[in-house]
């Protein structure tokens, strides 16, 4: 190899390293970005299992060898490809999976979740096409595009339906239960069976192929199809060697799925909920455990099976190169190769990875634990079944994972998608092919299968992504940035429904604070500091409200409700600390009725008005409790109950302060002026009253549609 082709090889590599870290970047939101969304997981901790688990996948579960073109796109007569026609196919391949890796980074850059595997076949279209023409011969199978563009379709709407089904299922037996904490005692247990066995024979149908072909090389194992489904004319009887569903997987999947029910239900036997306060807390928590471990597996698997992707052309670039333009069917993949890619997609994923968890987590719709999981498992069950020889549907992992978000989101009902987002995800899917197919020619055509030229044409494409990236650097968060916010807290980046929780209790507080301060002055004494904190605590209340309308305005929120609906529920909301705030500032202006049986009345009302303010913030906590339950009957006739209480607890204050008005005007002559003043002191909790009915009953519709 001559110092011109050693460059080119140089070349390549770093080629194939930025493909790498891209396919990183990209695909890890397949595993983690479900668990993000529901913080199950913060940030840092899924970036760390990710990274992990990708690596782990990558280095010791993939193959030893990988087909020299992937995914069967280009039908090459090896026997007959001369050195001009394999030199040609080196700068090829070189070409797509710079294309491939670029198309990525624009994808990622706007936090799209694009398909790895379709770009890099995309690339090798396109290229496929220049090559058809330069040797008067046909290469692109046809009918594996025609494949890849069914699984379009066909792998979000399957994994869609899994996960819906899932989630309903789950919503069905635990959820909507009157006792949801004491039937996922023994409920739990039994879903994880089905959960567990589908995720051992996935293990081992799609994350160990290549660790049972390295088992059967070595002696490890007679027969890897023991353990995996045989590629062609398999039959059903599990008994039989040429078996689609080998005993032995069927076995060991079995063993794992007995072992994980069986320690489930040890723990939660006891397992302690904290009580009814925990609402759907403690339910979700059993499923960040199955999330996980869910997650775990898919990055696990995606490592295995993605590295070739990053690495396969390199490996036919490198045999070429070493064997002086020979090219074979397979091509064996050298250890420091492995390392490159394994380490690639790791960097990939600590790197660049949160910008696409962030669309998967946070921006199509709500994501909780058991939302994520029936998620995660939906996808991971719809790739298995598609990747089976008899079926063979080259599905993506992204779009089947996606499609999963938006199923378990389409179960709260069709309001809690943002199909804004989910649209423009769909238009990257159908753009990856061409895109990726087009850099690729131009790559390709530019360096015309010249050393020269492609020294020359790369470096210009990578300077240009460089630049484009960093003229669009405005307004970024910086990985560590990004670490660092969500590491502060336990439970990473707060749901719109915790955050106006957040507010009601604020809100609440002040009403506290503006009940104290009516009974220290209906005491006779100075007020002044509870009126203070009253102040105070409305103006924290008031922070949270503007922080509210910042992130609704910059839309980083899919909202199950429209965002003026959402906004009209947070000025109510606020109108009760408003409220508040003016009966105590009333205080302030001069010295109350000076009449016991006035005063007496006077605590009354304000006692009145904070239970009213109490039941109304219970409401939120309820409709909080609600989105994590996935908007159940139960949950639902819940909120209503205490909705209506509020509307009660509202009725009653009225009774108070008609009492208490009819008293003053009656009793007040001697002080007209103290008088007035008590009563319009009543008016004012008699608003904060009326607020609380108001703004409980903006709820109504979340329980009614």
């Amino acid at each position: 190899m001559g110092p011109l082709m050693t460059l080119v090889l140089l070349v390549s590599i770093i080629v194939c390293a930025y493909l790498a870290w891209n396919i990183g970047a990209n695909d890890v939101a397949n595993a983690m970005g479900t668990s993000v969304g529901s913080r199950a997981l913060t940030l840092k901790q899924a970036v760390v299992v990710a990274a992990v688990f990708e690596f782990t996948g990558a280095f010791f579960a993939g193959d030893a060898v990988t087909d020299t073109v992937r995914k069967g796109i280009l039908s090459v007569d090896f026997e007959t490809a001369t050195e001009t026609f394999a030199n040609d196919l080196m700068y090829a391949f070189i070409a797509s999976m710079m294309a491939a890796a670029v198309w990525l980074t624009i994808a990622t850059r706007y936090g799209l979740p694009v398909s790895t595997t379709h770009s890099i076949i995309g690339g090798i279209v396109g290229v496929g096409l220049v090559m058809e023409v330069q040797h008067d011969t046909s290469l692109i199978d046809w009918e594996v595009i025609k494949k890849v563009a069914v699984s379009w379709f066909v792998s979000p709407l399957m994994g869609g339906l899994f996960a819906f089904f899932t989630f309903w299922l789950i919503r069905a037996t635990i959820l909507n239960a009157p006792d949801p904490e004491a039937r996922s005692r023994w409920v739990a247990p039994i879903l994880a069976i089905p959960t567990f066995f589908v995720l051992g024979m996935a293990l081992q149908f799609k994350a160990l192929n290549g660790f049972f072909a390295r088992a059967q090389n070595n002696g490890w194992i007679e027969n890897k199809y023991d353990w995996t489904p045989i590629k062609e004319n398999g039959v059903w009887d599990p008994m039989s060697e040429s078996a689609w569903f080998p005993i032995n997987s069927l076995i060991l999947a079995g063993i794992i799925s007995i072992i994980a029910a069986v320690v489930l239900a040890y723990v939660l036997r006891n397992y302690d909920f904290k009580g009814e306060a925990e609402g759907f807390h403690g339910v979700e928590r059993i499923f960040v455990w199955l999330q996980v471990i869910a997650a775990a597996y898919v990055a696990f698997a995606h490592g295995a099976n993605d590295r070739s992707n990053a690495i396969g052309p390199m490996a036919a670039v490198y045999q070429i190169l070493s064997s002086g333009g020979e090219i074979t069917a397979e091509a064996d993949i050298p250890t420091w190769l492995v390392l490159l890619g394994s380490f690639g997609i790791a960097i990939g994923v600590m790197t660049w990875g949160w910008r696409v968890m962030e669309t998967i987590g946070n921006k199509i719709t709500d994501i909780t634990p058991t939302r994520g999981f029936a998620a995660t498992f939906g996808a991971a069950t719809t790739v298995l079944i598609f990747s089976m020889p008899f079926l063979a549907v080259p599905v993506s992992t992204t779009h089947t994972l996606v499609g999963g978000v938006v199923g378990v989101g389409l179960a709260g009902g069709a309001k809690a998608v943002d199909f804004r987002v989910f649209g423009k995800i769909v238009a990257s899917w159908l753009v990856s092919l061409p895109a990726a197919g087009f850099g690729s020619i131009v790559i390709y055509v530019a360096s015309d299968s010249d050393p020269i030229k492609m020294l020359i044409v790369i470096p210009i494409a990578l300077a240009t992504v460089i630049y484009v990236i960093w003229t669009t650097r405005d307004g970024e968060v910086f990985v560590d940035e990004a670490l660092a916010d969500v590491s502060s807290s336990d439970i990473g980046v707060p749901t719109y429904f915790e955050l106006f929780h957040t507010h009601a209790e604020a809100v609440e507080k002040t009403v506290i604070h503006m009940l104290e301060a009516v009974n220290v002055a209906a005491e006779g004494n100075d007020p002044s500091k509870e009126i203070e904190e009253t102040v105070l605590a409305e103006l924290r209340a008031d922070n949270i409200k503007s922080a509210l309308r910042k992130k609704i305005g910059l839309g980083q929120w899919s909202l199950i409700l429209r965002s003026e609906d959402f906004l009209g529920m947070i000025s109510k909301q606020d109108r009760i600390a408003d409220y508040a705030q003016n009966v105590a500032e009333q205080l302030s202006f001069r010295p109350l009725y000076d009449n016991a049986e006035a005063r007496k009345m006077l605590k009354e009302m304000a006692e009145a008005v904070a239970k009213t303010s109490a039941l109304y913030e219970d409401s939120v906590a309820e409709l909080l409790d609600l989105s994590l339950s996935g908007y159940t009957k139960a949950g639902r006739e819940r909120l209503r109950d205490l909705i209506d209480a509020v509307n009660l607890a509202e009725h009653e204050a009225d009774l108070v302060e008609s009492r208490a008005a009819a008293f003053v005007f009656s009793h007040g002559e001697d002080a007209p002026l103290a008088a007035v003043h008590m009563y319009r002191v009543l008016q004012r909790l008699d608003d904060v009253a009326n607020a609380c009915e108001t703004a409980a009953n903006e709820l109504l519709p979340i329980v009614y549609n």
